[in-house]
């Protein structure tokens, strides 16, 4: 009977184990949930994967949406609630990052939807600025609640007080990685849960 007892209770063990497996990502040694709640909404995470700079390892970066997708159109026409959450892998600074993404978002937006979404970029430039340096380990994330807009946390904290309005601004952040000229090619494959082996 006690043989039996430890059988089923290893069984079990084995069993929440790979559950809870089951229910994150591992990317770098940083876990990104399967499935998360935003805005009243069930989101999946549709791809995650890591940023580099040459051969550095700079930050991860998971996208959740509410039904997975392969392809940039599909993601900026999806409906419903959106995520980008990034974790840092090696210390950055602020300023420096700011101005990466705001040239990221010129570079691949419409020149139309750039010039609507100017005021979000502005705003998004002035958050980053405002931070000397963003440690490895700092994470930030993007929501998008359509009829609400945009709004920015730091390790899980707001940033800004008021969401930025201009849907246009979140398209023209997903671009940044899923445009025709991505920060990462590797990294835009895996958001859009495409499996490619890295160079």
């Amino acid at each position: 009977m006690r043989a039996f007892l430890v059988t089923a209770c290893l069984a079990l063990g084995s069993l929440a184990a790979t559950t809870t497996w089951a229910e994150t990502v591992d990317v770098a040694n940083v876990k990104y949930d399967t499935a998360l709640d935003l805005a009243g909404q069930k989101l999946q995470l549709n791809g995650a994967g890591i940023r580099y700079k040459f051969v550095v390892k700079v930050y991860t970066a998971g996208l959740y949406l509410t039904t997975k997708v392969n392809t940039t159109a599909e993601v900026l026409a999806a409906p419903g609630p959106k995520r980008i959450h990034i974790q840092m892998l090696r210390d950055i600074d602020g300023n420096e990052l700011g101005k990466l993404f705001t040239k990221g978002m010129e570079a691949n937006a419409p020149r139309e939807e750039f010039v609507k979404c100017i005021n979000g970029v502005l705003k998004l430039s002035e958050v980053f600025a405002s931070r000397k340096q963003l440690n490895s380990g700092d994470n930030f994330s993007v929501d998008y609640v359509p009829g609400v807009g945009s709004t920015l946390q730091l390790n899980g904290k707001p940033l800004i007080s008021d969401p930025i309005k201009e849907p246009e601004f979140y398209g023209a952040l997903l671009r940044i990685w899923l445009g025709e000229k991505p920060a990462d090619d590797g990294l835009k494959d895996a958001l859009l849960g495409i499996k490619k082996a890295r160079r």
